[in-house]
């Protein structure tokens, strides 16, 4: 997937300020935070799979597929503003 930000001037400005290179420092933070995300959802998966006795999918693409097919996980909705 590929993504686009988009910054001001004074935001480009002041990430210069804590990266060398703005653009690998986004990529770093979203592959990261993504990495955080599949952690979390791996370990959800396997505590779900061990309580209901149910085969864990082998590999980490594999369980979270898995994760999302079992209901473990849901996908992020934005919530109401009223």
């Amino acid at each position: 997937m590929d993504y686009t930000i988009t910054l001001t001037d004074t935001e480009q400005k002041s990430m210069e300020v804590i990266a060398v290179d703005v653009k690998e420092w986004i990529d770093n933070v979203a592959k990261n935070r993504a990495r955080q995300a599949k952690d979390e959802i791996i370990a959800a998966n396997i505590k779900h799979c061990n309580a209901n006795s149910i085969a864990l999918a082998v590999g980490e693409d594999a369980q979270v597929t898995q994760a999302y097919t079992l209901g473990v996980v849901t996908k992020a909705v934005a919530s109401d503003p009223s």
